[in-house]
């Protein structure tokens, strides 16, 4: 059965807009809620990110975009490695730990969390709906952003895992039509 078309009232244009106009804006699309890890052993980092997008087949490139000057920058900078974990519904409160600013940093950060390694040496998390290990092949400053692209080396999917889906501010599941 094909779904009949609705009626949308057009959005208002703004053309002098507040960074916060600007949030709610992009806020209106919903996206996959990632965990991105690099690092190995006791110099392992973990941050909650939905700015994750395939980028090439042939190589197979991706792209996420980290908070310029942060840990989770220097980190991967450093290590010219990072694992994108791609969060099944189940995994709210993953997404949680690692977006909340006093958890534990290292090692110490994983202890809890189930994971295991590959290529890369960055922690793949247990449970996800997929996974990709990349070596870092470029970086690219893009206004408060740095632009890591990444040459995956190793992925994984478990086609039996919903994705867990942010929009609008709030965590929601996925719905298939």
């Amino acid at each position: 059965m094909r779904a009949q078309p609705v009626a949308v009232e057009s959005a208002a244009a703004q053309v002098g807009f507040s960074s916060a106009d600007f949030r709610g804006a992009v806020g209106g699309f919903a996206t996959g809620v990632t965990v991105i890890t690099s690092g190995s052993g006791d110099h392992v980092f973990g941050m909650t990110a939905n700015a994750f997008s395939s980028l090439s087949l042939d190589p197979p490139l991706v792209l996420i975009c980290v908070i310029s000057g942060t840990m989770g920058a220097e980190t991967i900078e450093k290590n010219r490695s990072f694992a994108v974990n791609i969060l099944g519904a189940e995994q709210e409160a993953i997404s949680r730990y690692f977006s909340w600013k006093d958890r534990p940093r290292g090692a110490a950060a994983f202890r809890e969390i189930p994971h295991d390694t590959f290529v890369t040496g960055c922690p793949v998390l247990e449970g996800v709906a997929a996974f990709l290990d990349c070596r870092l092949a470029d970086a690219h400053d893009a206004g408060d952003h740095v632009v890591f692209i990444g040459e995956v080396m190793a992925l994984g999917a478990n086609p039996d895992v919903e994705p867990l889906v942010f929009h609008g501010g709030a965590y929601c599941k996925a719905v298939k039509v």
